[in-house]
């Protein structure tokens, strides 16, 4: 391969993609984009480019000094893009604000090509990129321009990276300002976005997973779903999807899909409303089998409203469960999500 997908994920939310060619530095790859990563001498001697290397494989040299990076920190992911050489793509956390490194959000435009809705819960909105199709990690977030309102939402992926098209799965709110404009969306309007956004994402799959989905939450796991069927993954993938009503569970066919590609992959829906038929009901945390969490060997990735977020984070500390790795992200209709 002569050139890598680099994600360079900044503080403030922002993630952008560089392309580092093979034998290239990060901090070079990146100052090629013009975006400044923080930097003092380029030497592996002052530390100042410190980073953490969240996934990928990559090469360090042995040109730097301890006192810039120290083997302990080395066996933490952490790098100095003044030497790291990917090997592969790359994902990188950089503990500074885009704007600090003199970049910012990508915008791009779009046209629709479909408007599906899914009962009075959701719709699926379908678009295709005019030019070249956004590149963003499996489970995070862009923001969506409302023609003619001045105002934006914000809404998670449910396609995977890479896809010809691009898919979000966006709750019906009765009087909202996206909901009113998908009203009257049909295949052919232009629409404009930002992104990508958010720290909400697929990590390297090293262990099992358990997905915690509420309400159109589903959409990143979509997303996550299709990178780990095309990555041939044998890990176990548990998903739980809770709703509060029957008429809320949408693209069950979808899920059920990944059963037949996925050989170690099983989920669940739940039903929180009392006088459902559903053959479970209650809350998330009422269905989470034990061999599910694995005694903690077990990477969670949880997206839905902040009561259910909150009622994860207390069922797992009741009971003394710390997973490998928790990350969550909380949203709200018409707010920004907030991921951890």
């Amino acid at each position: 391969m002569s050139s890598y997908n680099i994600a360079l994920n900044f503080e403030d939310g922002v993630t952008r993609f560089v392309e580092c060619k093979a034998g290239e530095k990060v901090l070079d790859a990146a100052f090629r984009a013009r975006i400044n990563l923080p930097m003092d001498c380029s030497d592996g001697v002052c530390g100042t480019c410190k980073c953490r290397a969240e996934s990928g494989r990559y090469d360090l040299g042995d040109d730097y000094i301890e006192d810039a990076l120290s083997d302990d920190e080395k066996e933490h992911g952490l790098v100095l893009t003044c030497q790291m050489v990917p090997q592969s793509d790359c994902v990188i956390a950089v503990p500074a604000s885009s704007t600090a490194c003199k970049t910012e959000q990508s915008k791009f435009a779009a046209t629709v090509t479909k408007v599906e809705p899914h009962n009075d819960a959701a719709v699926v909105l379908e678009l295709e990129v005019d030019s070249t199709a956004p590149v963003f990690l499996a489970g995070q977030y862009v923001n969506i321009d409302v023609p003619a309102s001045g105002q934006h939402r914000s809404y998670s992926f449910s396609s995977a990276p890479g896809a010809s098209k691009i898919s979000f799965l966006i709750k019906k709110i009765p009087g909202g300002v996206m909901s009113t404009w998908l009203e009257s969306a049909k295949p052919g309007h232009k629409i404009e976005l930002t992104g990508p956004l958010g720290s909400f994402y697929l990590r390297a799959v090293a262990r099992p997973l358990l997905f915690l989905a509420g309400g159109t939450g589903l959409a990143p796991f979509l997303s996550m779903l299709e990178v780990i069927a095309q990555s041939n993954s044998q890990q176990s993938v548990h998903l739980i999807y809770g709703v509060t009503r029957d008429l809320d569970l949408v693209q069950v066919e979808a899920i059920e899909a990944y059963s037949a590609r996925l050989p170690n992959f099983t989920f669940e829906t739940v039903v929180a409303d009392p006088a459902s038929k559903h053959l479970r009901k209650g809350w998330v945390t009422q269905h989470m089998p034990a061999e599910s969490l694995d005694d903690g060997d077990v990477d969670v990735y949880l997206c839905g409203p902040p009561p259910m977020v909150d009622a994860v984070r207390k069922y797992l500390d009741d009971n003394g469960v710390k997973p490998h790795s928790f990350h969550y992200e909380k949203f709200t209709p018409n707010a920004v999500p907030v991921a951890a």
